[in-house]
């Protein structure tokens, strides 16, 4: 079965897909966490939480 989901001139020409970054942010009473997942390694910050 043909794919019709795409042009013709684009069929078969998509690039597979990469994860680039992913991350988290939690802020619970009196701290925030930050997490943060790239291809060069996973990062991590708990820092006081902020006024806003």
């Amino acid at each position: 079965m043909t794919d019709l989901s795409m042009p013709a001139p684009m069929r078969g020409t998509h690039q597979p897909r990469r994860l680039i970054a992913a991350g988290i942010i939690r802020r619970r009473p009196g701290r925030t966490l930050t997490v943060r997942v790239t291809q060069a390694g996973v990062t991590g910050v708990i820092a006081k939480q902020v006024t806003r």
